[in-house]
């Protein structure tokens, strides 16, 4: 990461110049960082990671959003947002996040102010007028095509002694919504072909990293027991102690055992990039079966069911990598991987941290701050309440914590109460007041900071359904718009002082190390962003309405601030120009309360991971394709 290092410092010198931090010099900062490393001192370059939570392809609209106001490639970013990407040195996603991410890398790093200008136009990349199970709407020449097309894109699996599982068709089937433009939609395309990008092999990228668990068939995962398993660019693999190792992704199609190939050969090509971010969304899985419910008849769901009918209906949430690549591990305590010669992985969040944190906080990657985007849908209006911070944090008190400290966090109640998800909250701001929790943990490291995000309406009520598989062209620009306002706070209407507050955040724990004081405007933007540690009594009812600081119930009088649904300031001239015309927030099917839908949503809140599946089973799909 050194030569990255190299790079994220020059771009951050140039963000904290435009943050125009008070009782702060930059360039003296900077290049007192830059003396130090050089002398292999105590490591003092800031290191920034971006994380992206899962929720289908809302979290794949509204991260495109949020990461636009963080690229200096959109236009009016640079007034009017953050552009910190160019100095982020991680960045991971999982399920509905490892899309946009994929989308991202494997379109040659393409922005989403490209992706933007080109929708509605021939081979556009999130063309999402019709679902994967029928892309052809009327069009049933179109749809069978693409079905056969599909099927023998997977017949070079078959016939090289692959298992196939739904998983196949699902990743298949996205990638030609997300890869247009590349030959025969990414289907010879693998994961680690981007160690051969120029955009990666010259470091102009942070390291990317997609999250998935590992959970063998029959059995249930919760956040103190997963395996958390990362994709990246150069390995498949597990920092918990139930595997603690890492594969080769290039030939995870190798016959492994004890980590050495067992027929003297090596396999490569198995780890298709669509394999790799649909085994993040295997929840997904279950919208493949629901033919159904779709209004195909005739010819083409005769197609379409004899392709699906020659899968497996057994686990279908599962993707199946055979040969397992950890088979006889010498390293690892679970032996249901070890023991396994197939490795079973799912969903990145259906152990709860539906945010990709846990890669980005190991103690060897030295990360700083991790900004941790939420677009999960946790209560019963659809929008985030924390619970993925909440779960992440729970996760270090078990055995695959493995002394990997993770800040303090409230409850998901005192999320909402406290207003932490209807604006930015940091936590772990003060090392110091962690050294009790590290402790306890016995963690050696300092934690990142989070800068915590939460998905909310500004001009869109951008809490649609996880299940929600198609959206056209106005949805799409809609959803990204209010993600940009998400990130931005606003286009920065909301604090003067946001970017300094960020530079901040970035800066904190570097300072901590050099032993410096963080002078008068970061305190004022800790005691504004900061979780003093104070939690909300949990017999009040729930806020369900959005100001622009704040959330208070439906029989309040409210908040002072000007109402997120009066939308005639709600999104300034230089995020119009990178998105078009600004949208009323009532297009949105989801209304802001959420009333409509609380019943239903309550239902799949309520129920485990695998009753979620069920829930999509009855969750009536027609009425959304």
């Amino acid at each position: 990461m050194q030569s990255r290092d190299n790079i994220t410092n020059a771009n951050l010198r140039s963000f904290l110049q435009l943050a125009d931090m008070e009782d702060f010099d930059t360039d003296e900062y900077m290049d007192q960082l830059a003396k130090l490393s050089s002398l292999n001192s105590t490591r003092a370059t800031p290191r920034i990671a971006l994380a992206f939570s899962g929720g289908g392809y809302r979290a794949m609209l509204c991260a495109a959003g949020q990461i636009s106001g963080l690229d200096n490639r959109t236009r009016g970013a640079s007034d009017h947002g953050l552009p910190i990407l160019s100095s982020a040195s991680y960045i991971a996603g999982l399920s509905g996040g490892s899309w946009f991410l994929s989308t991202l890398l494997f379109n040659n790093w393409t922005s989403v102010q490209d992706i933007v200008d080109n929708l509605g136009q021939d081979d556009a990349i999130w063309d999402l007028d019709h679902t994967i199970l029928n892309p052809g709407g009327i069009n049933v020449f179109k749809t069978g095509k693409y079905w056969d097309d599909i099927d023998d894109d997977l017949d070079s699996k078959r016939n090289a002694g692959f298992n196939i599982s739904l998983t196949d068709p699902w990743g298949r089937g996205l990638s030609y919504q997300f890869f247009p433009g590349l030959s025969d939609f990414g289907a010879s395309m693998t994961f680690p072909s981007l160690r051969d990008f120029p955009v990666f092999k010259n470091k102009s990228i942070p390291f990317p990293v997609i999250v998935s668990d590992g959970r063998q068939p029959g059995t249930f995962i919760i956040d103190l027991n997963s395996t958390v398993f990362e994709f990246n660019p150069f390995e498949l693999g597990s920092w918990d102690p139930s595997l603690y190792s890492f594969a080769d992704i290039e030939y995870v199609g190798t016959e492994i055992d004890k980590g050495q190939s067992s027929n003297g050969t090596c396999v490569s090509g198995l780890a298709n990039t669509g394999y790799v971010f649909g085994s993040s969304s295997t929840l997904f899985n279950q919208f493949l079966l629901q033919l159904n419910t779709t209004g195909i008849s005739g010819v083409l769901y005769s197609v379409i069911h004899s392709f699906l009918d020659n899968l497996s209906d057994d686990e279908d949430d599962i993707a199946e990598w055979r040969p397992n690549p950890f088979l006889n591990s010498p390293w690892g305590t679970s032996n249901n991987i070890k023991n396994n010669k197939s490795l079973y992985l799912v969903d990145g969040g259906e152990d709860g941290q539906n945010i990709p944190l846990y890669p980005l906080i190991q103690p060897e990657r030295e990360v700083d701050v991790v900004f941790a985007y939420d677009n999960s849908w946790d209560s019963d209006q659809r929008w985030p309440a924390g619970a993925a911070l909440v779960h992440s944090y729970e996760r270090q008190f078990g055995t695959q914590g493995n002394g990997t400290a993770f800040p303090y966090v409230p409850d998901t109640n005192s999320f909402l109460h406290l207003n932490l998800t209807a604006k930015p909250a940091f936590f772990g701001c003060s090392a110091k007041n962690l050294t009790s929790l590290m402790d306890e943990v016995g963690a050696t490291s300092v934690p990142p900071l989070i800068v915590y995000t939460a998905n909310r309406p500004f001009s869109y009520n951008s809490n649609t359904s996880t299940y929600q598989m198609s959206y056209d062209r106005d949805e799409v620009l809609s959803m990204i718009q209010n993600g940009f306002e998400v990130s931005t706070r606003k286009n920065l209407t909301l604090d003067d002082e946001w970017r300094a507050c960020v530079g901040c955040a970035i800066l904190q724990r570097s300072r901590e190390r050099l032993e410096l004081d963080i002078g008068d405007q970061c305190q004022r933007c800790f005691d504004r962003y900061c979780w003093d540690g104070t939690t909300a009594p949990s017999n009040e009812s729930l806020p369900d309405q959005f100001t622009d600081d704040g959330m208070y119930g439906s029989d309040d009088n409210g908040t002072s601030g000007t109402s997120t649904f009066d939308t005639s300031s709600a999104f300034d001239a230089a995020a119009t120009s990178a998105y078009g015309e600004s949208s009323s927030s009532s297009s949105s099917s989801s209304s802001s309360s959420g009333r409509s839908s609380s019943k239903s949503a309550g239902l799949a809140n309520s129920i485990s991971s695998q009753g979620v599946l069920l829930y999509f089973l009855l969750s009536g799909l027609m009425a959304l394709m």
